[in-house]
This record gives C-alpha cells, structure tokens and sequence, in this order.
C-alpha cells in the first residue's frame, strides 16, 4: 500500500502542474462519481490544489467541490501528455482529469468519490485522520500526544492506525522503530515521551527525505534473515496486530521490553 511520502510527492507533482488549470474534461466509470462530477461542474471548473493528507488524496476544484482518492494496495495516479501511451490499461482508469493540457489518471484505487467541501469535517474517513506525519504544520508534540491516547496499543499497531498518525505504513512503521531502537512489540505505556518523540522524529526524517530525494536503503524492512546492516544479528520478522501486517526488526538493537 502506498505510504504517506508516495501520495505526497503525487500530490506535489499533479499541483506543479495542474493548479490553477482549467479542466477542460472529466470522466470516470464509477457512476456515483461521473453524477457528482456534473452535479459539482468540475469541467469547467479550476484545479485549486492537489493535497495530501496522510494516505488520502485530494484534487480540489473552484466549485467547491474535491475528487478524493485513496490508492488501496493497487492505485495510483500517473500524469499524460496528450496522445502519449499509457503505461497501465485504460480499462483500470477510476477517474480522468484533463487541464492545461495534462492528463491526470487515478488507476485502480479502491476509493473514488467526489466530496464537496462543506461535508468534508463530517466525512467518516477524512474527519477520522490523526495528525498526518507530514504535514509542516503538526509539530512532534503532536504526534507523541496522538501515540499516548492509544496507551493499551503496542508500538507497532498504533503507528499503523490512520486514526492515531496518519500516513505511516508498514515500509516506515518498521524502519522508524529500528532507528529508534524501539521493540516493535512494546506497549505504547511501557514508552515514554522521549522514547516516543524519537519514533516520530525518524519517521518525519525518513519520509520526508523519501519525498524529497527518493527511498534511502531498507535498515530491516524486507530483510528477515538477512544481517542487520548495524550489529550483524539476523533480521527477524513476525506478524503483528489484527490485521497481521508484517514487522521487521532487529532482536539486538530493540531489545524486548
């Protein structure tokens, strides 16, 4: 699933090129969102901003109204010229924005919706998001707090609970806590705040260093058996949380709690 650094650095993309464009067409097979789109008049319309808030995408336009993606395990937004060929199957295509004389496809996402900007503070999704790891505004502080209300937790649930801090996935979760050198499995109670503060810290670094430069190497993630590129202890990994998501981590470096 794309992580908070992919949907950013789309986001960056698509405003570089799109803001402030008139959209000269729309289409999408999804026919809630084809409905909403002429009920909105987002042909016609400007492209205000491309956001991202955690692992959601938001392309606003001047009516009022915004297209909100979230990629799943499968989506992704990719940018054309026109004429141009595509580099996925045009029959994957969840939504089509044409400005400026860009195309911007949103392929195989889960979610596609038209929302408009006065229900947004109520939609179940969007309203429901902790502090978004990326985003300038939102301070380490913050983060720690949000982590604290999930004290019964382990450390390596709550950092994947959108609700708590949105935009880390299972990539970040996972190499924040080996920088940190934090056990994965710890309760969030049994860390205190300096403890917790040094997890945000490196997942901000990470992710932020990610959007700007591209992925740096992998400490742990996807590298169970293999040497920690630290101590030389193999990596171990193990299922973890109701969802059973993966976690790697090195048994030396993070101790158990």
């Amino acid at each position: 699933m794309p992580e908070g650094d992919t949907i950013l650095r789309a986001a960056i993309r698509m405003q570089d090129v799109l803001a402030g464009k008139a959209v000269t067409a729309f289409r999408s097979p999804v026919a809630a969102v084809a409905v909403a789109a002429r009920r909105h008049r987002v042909v016609g319309s400007v492209i205000e901003a491309v956001e991202a808030r955690g692992k959601h995408h938001l392309v606003r336009f001047s009516t009022g109204a915004a297209l909100h993606s979230h990629m799943g395990m499968t989506g992704s937004w990719h940018l054309y010229r026109p004429g141009s060929r595509w580099r996925k199957p045009e029959g994957t295509a969840r939504a089509v924005i044409e400005a400026g004389g860009v195309i911007a496809v949103c392929f195989a996402a889960p979610t596609v919706e038209i929302v408009a900007a006065r229900d947004e503070a109520a939609h179940p999704d969007l309203s429901a998001l902790g502090p978004d790891i990326l985003d300038p505004a939102k301070d380490v502080g913050a983060a720690v707090a949000a982590l604290q209300s999930a004290p019964a937790e382990e450390i390596g649930v709550a950092l994947l609970d959108q609700r708590v801090i949105s935009g880390i996935g299972n990539i970040y979760k996972s190499e924040s806590l080996f920088l940190a050198g934090v056990d994965p499995f710890a309760p969030v109670s049994s860390l205190d705040a300096a403890a917790l503060a040094r997890i945000v810290r490196a997942a901000m670094r990470e992710m932020r260093r990610s959007v700007a430069e591209g992925r740096a190497m992998n400490w742990v993630y996807l590298r169970a058996g293999k040497a920690c590129r630290r101590c030389g202890t193999p990596i171990r990994m193990r299922r973890q949380g109701p969802m059973r998501r993966s976690t790697y981590w090195c048994p030396r470096c993070q101790p158990a709690r």
